[in-house]
């Protein structure tokens, strides 16, 4: 550790972190792994932290910042997302600030001057606007020597990396900091890392000595689902938007489908808005800001919306199509349940989606000279098969989740549809083996050929290829016509799942075999895949939470109705006054004084201050 940066740094000992949490956060306790981070922070170390969603990551630099002396500067990739965490820290009685590109030069100005007076605790940037020539030449020395820098925080640091899933060059630009400003320490904090992503932004970020922490990437409020696309998957889809007491987000690939999506809920009065690159900047806007603020239920989206959304209490994700990767879909569907209740995550899919996924596979093509990607291309079919695995597999869908991110989990986990109603299975050893013995054939000629070229010569094919290669002439030729391709298309996508083929990584696709392999082909093994996909109207989860009882829930929806009133003469969104889960507990414990309000979880003192008279006299009326 660098020793300037360690000198007269004060220790968690130092501190009532237990006091300071429950008056500036209103929480009774820290989650599981925050603690270990604030005293690695409060201690001056480098700091490299990995926590799921909803884990509470940004507590982690907002305490400490609110304790220390100094400024803490944090880098934000998204103005919607700075702008969030202020109005919530300064909900809480925190001073903090953001500058960026939404803010006139003098008003700018204005909150540098504030700044360096030491007026703020947490002031949020724009990795942009932190490495602009003027604010790094001029302001940001400034501001070192007065009010002091105390940490450097550098939020979603996934993007620091090319193996992110949201990589920003700017980011990369950050080391620049450290190196003019070595004493400064440096946390990054991110949601989604893989070991990989965390072995590059520690080294594009040259963190000294840093304090790594990797906290479970399992959430376990949320439950996993996936679901045959049919006719009857919008009625399904429609019925979750009418069943469900909270926001839902609908995620599908192309903006077509988000206006088709769109245009049905709304004829059948679901309140739902689209989201995509199409619309303008300021309908984009004023969508996002509607569905934020409770004046609409549901929001149809590409992938373009989610980023920087800290809506609390979204009941639901459906995706509606594949999403592009395993690690996208883990962030996208982890936008449901940030708030730690119970939330749902379906995955409608179809044989379908897999030729529009390759079809955007192949358009991956050089801009210049028309040449196609070869390793983007074989990168995103990697990716493709792995989403695809998730997909199709019977195996715990958690575990498949936690595992790409180098996480062991053990089945059954209650929290997900293959763990809660195993599907049946069929028993395809016999097919399996004439499928594998095609490979080994065309091994034995010295050839290999991927997965559809085997099925055409399983099917007895006519192609011109097959027969001038003499493969019509093979044992194994025309023995499968009793299935179709897709038939064996499913097949082909179990044995690699189940690891029992394996597929190059060239972006060719070529077959060959493994141990696993020869076993099925001498008896030592079956081989078994799901009879059908599981139907839209499955059993999709837990229901919606009733912990509340008629009462409580008739005193809750006042006090959503008032949080609803509060926030829209304030102009922020209703989470930033309570969150549901607060909400549930006034409505549960009812306090009537304001010692007794200031023991709900998610109330502080500065929230007691604000908002404490009026939900009490809420509460009182109902008594």
């Amino acid at each position: 550790m660098n020793p300037i940066r360690a000198q007269n740094r004060p220790s968690a000992i130092d501190f009532d972190l237990a006091g300071a949490l429950k008056t500036h956060f209103g929480f009774d306790a820290f989650r599981p792994g925050q603690q270990a981070i604030v005293a690695d922070v409060l201690a001056g170390r480098d700091v490299l932290a990995v926590m799921p969603t909803g884990g509470g990551k940004s507590l982690c630099f907002q305490l400490p910042a609110v304790l220390r002396e100094g400024l803490t500067l944090v880098v934000s990739p998204l103005i919607a997302l700075m702008q969030d965490q202020v109005r919530l820290l300064q909900a809480q009685g925190i001073s903090a600030t953001f500058i960026n590109s939404s803010l006139a030069p003098e008003e700018v100005s204005k909150r540098i001057a504030a700044a360096r007076a030491g007026e703020y605790k947490l002031l949020y940037l724009a990795p942009e606007r932190i490495l602009q020539g003027e604010f790094f030449n001029v302001v940001l020395p400034r501001l070192v020597e007065s009010p002091g820098v105390c940490a450097l925080v550098i939020d979603e640091a996934h993007c620091v990396s090319e193996w992110g899933h949201d990589f920003r060059r700017e980011y990369r630009q950050l080391a620049s900091v450290r190196r003019r400003h070595s004493s400064i320490p440096i946390l990054a904090f991110t949601a989604t890392a893989t070991a990989r992503v965390r072995e590059d932004v520690l080294q594009q970020l040259a963190l000294e000595h840093p304090a790594v922490h990797i906290a479970s990437f399992n959430r376990p409020n949320l439950f996993y689902s996936v679901h045959a696309k049919n006719k009857q998957s919008y009625a399904d889809l429609l019925q979750r938007c009418q069943n469900s007491r909270g926001s839902g987000i609908v995620y599908c690939l192309s903006r077509k489908r988000v206006d088709e999506l769109t245009q049905a809920l709304r004829a059948d009065g679901i309140a739902a808005l689209p989201y995509h690159a199409g619309l303008g900047s300021e309908e984009r806007r004023d969508n996002q800001d509607a569905f934020i603020n409770d004046d609409v239920k549901v929001i149809v989206a590409t992938i373009a919306f989610g980023m920087g959304i800290n809506k609390p209490d979204v009941r639901w994700v459906a995706h509606y199509d594949l999403p592009r990767t395993l690690e996208s879909y883990y962030q996208e569907s982890g936008r449901a349940g940030r708030d730690g209740d119970d939330a749902q995550c379906v995955l409608y899919f179809s044989a379908g989606d897999i030729r529009t996924a390759e079809f955007l596979i192949q358009q991956k093509i050089d801009p210049i000279s028309g040449e196609p990607l070869i390793e983007e291309q074989r990168i995103a079919r990697q990716q493709l098969r792995q989403v695809l695995r998730y997909a199709e597999s019977t195996e715990c869908r958690r575990a498949i989740q936690l595992a790409y991110f180098g996480e062991t989990f053990d089945p059954p986990c209650d929290g997900c549809d293959n763990c809660r109603t195993p599907r049946e299975l069929e028993d395809r050893t016999i097919e399996a083996q004439q499928f594998l013995s095609c490979i080994a054939r065309l091994a034995q000629r010295g050839e290999r050929y991927g997965a559809s070229y085997v099925i055409d010569i399983l099917r007895g094919g006519k192609a011109q290829r097959i027969l001038s290669n003499g493969h019509a002439q093979l044992s194994v030729y025309g023995i499968g016509k009793h299935r179709n391709v897709a038939s064996w298309r499913e097949l082909a996508r179990a044995l690699l799942h189940q690891a029992f083929v394996v597929e190059s990584t060239d972006g060719y696709a070529i077959l060959s075999l493994n141990t696993q392999s020869w076993e099925i082909l001498r008896g030592e093994r079956k081989v078994q895949v799901c009879v059908t996909a599981r139907s839209s109207n499955a059993t999709s989860g837990k229901p919606e939470a009733s912990e509340l009882s008629e009462i409580d829930a008739m005193v809750f929806e006042s006090l959503r109705a008032l949080r609803k009133q509060i926030a829209t003469e304030s102009s922020v969104p209703p989470y930033i006054i309570f969150h549901d889960a607060t909400l549930k507990r006034m409505a549960q414990l009812r306090p009537m004084e304001r010692e007794q309000f200031l023991t709900i979880p998610g109330v502080g003192q500065s929230k007691l201050e604000r908002y404490g008279d009026r939900f009490i006299a809420e509460i009182r009326r109902h008594a």
